[in-house]
């Protein structure tokens, strides 16, 4: 029987753990075995109990790293993948500990910033959540090189944080409190949480010193852009939208949203503007319309001194806001439930 096909259940213990970690894997089998050697070696001597959440079709995995009899391999049998909030909820369910430890698949936590951060958490108990600044690596081909140092600009000091990302240590009760990560979200699963999180006033913080290496293919890509279309997170934006419309925390998130649906108003006004030319034969608001993104595009390219990443930069802002406006009228994805978590938002 394979680790895909077997989910293994240990036997309850009297105490529970201290900490739980919750892996969830989206196709990124192939950086498992940085993921789970960091947390082995940052983790050694303590009390932890894992679990690895396969969140795609099984058809669709890769063979797994040899683990420790800490993991369990959790597989349900799903047709399309989990999203990401689904996936960590019910990684949560299963782990255990006071705080629980979110690690993507495809990040290398560093052991001193796990070290300060559950010292943090064990100081301060009524902390909500830590995490920290990210440094971006590609693996191209055989090479591996640096990418951005912060990947979220969270900076090189201690201070609040609106949410966390990627590398998120959370207090269980506070998680719980808050719902937990919303299922039916697509993506933008941890900022909205943040929402939540804060307005129950809960804390949330970002320590020094580096917290984690994030490992990927090289980008921008443009293959990236069309796997997040496929996938359905793109969708993420609108849905979130449609859940918050009328509610508090809808202006952040539209603020948050404001290059992506800048765009997508820019080529509607194109289409406006193309339909306006037809029909009165009158071509001065299509030519108003390209001078303004061809001013655009020149301020682009002065700034970033690339006509690819320029291409790149338009391209997501258009598929993120053609998704924000699916999403919208499409909704959070039917069937899964708002958390798996009680108190999650209706």
């Amino acid at each position: 029987m394979s680790d895909r096909d077997r989910m293994t259940v240990p036997a309850p213990a009297t105490d529970a753990p201290a900490l739980g970690v919750v892996i969830p894997c989206y196709r990124q089998e192939r950086f498992l075995p940085r993921t789970v050697a960091a947390l082995e070696k940052a983790l050694a001597g303590r009390t932890w109990r894992g679990a690895i959440v396969l969140a795609a079709p099984s058809a669709e995995s890769a063979p797994l790293p040899e683990l420790s009899a800490r993991w369990q391999v959790i597989a349900p049998p799903v047709v399309r993948p989990l999203t990401p909030g689904g996936a960590r909820m019910l990684g949560f369910s299963a782990c255990g500990g006071d705080w629980v430890l979110f690690v993507d698949a495809d990040v290398e936590v560093e052991g001193a910033w796990i070290e300060r951060a559950l010292a943090t958490a064990a100081r301060e108990p009524a902390l909500g959540g830590l995490w920290g600044r990210i440094e971006e690596w590609f693996v191209d081909g055989d090479r591996e090189r640096a990418g951005s140092r912060d990947l979220y600009r969270v900076g090189d000091h201690d201070h609040p944080s609106d949410y966390l990302a990627t590398l998120a240590l959370y207090r269980r009760a506070a998680l719980l409190e808050a719902g937990g990560y919303d299922a039916r979200l697509s993506s933008e699963e941890d900022f909205e949480l943040g929402l939540r999180l804060r307005r129950s006033g809960q804390a949330l913080r970002a320590l020094t010193p580096l917290a984690a290496r994030h490992w990927s293919a090289p980008r921008p890509s443009f293959g990236e852009l069309l796997r997040r279309w496929r996938t359905g997170l793109c969708f993420g934006q609108g849905q979130v939208l449609r859940l918050y419309l009328g509610r508090p925390g809808f202006g952040p998130l539209l603020r948050r949203q404001g290059l992506n649906l800048g765009t997508l108003i820019a080529w509607l006004a194109g289409a406006a503007a193309s339909a306006w030319t037809i029909a009165r034969r009158d071509p001065s608001p299509l030519v108003a319309w390209a001078a303004l993104v061809a001013a655009a595009l020149l301020v682009m390219t002065a700034r970033k001194r690339s006509m690819r990443l320029d291409l790149h930069a338009l391209l997501a802002w258009t598929f993120n806001g053609f998704g924000l406006a699916v999403g919208l009228l499409q909704g959070p994805r039917r069937g899964m439930p708002s958390s798996t978590a009680e108190g999650a938002p209706c």
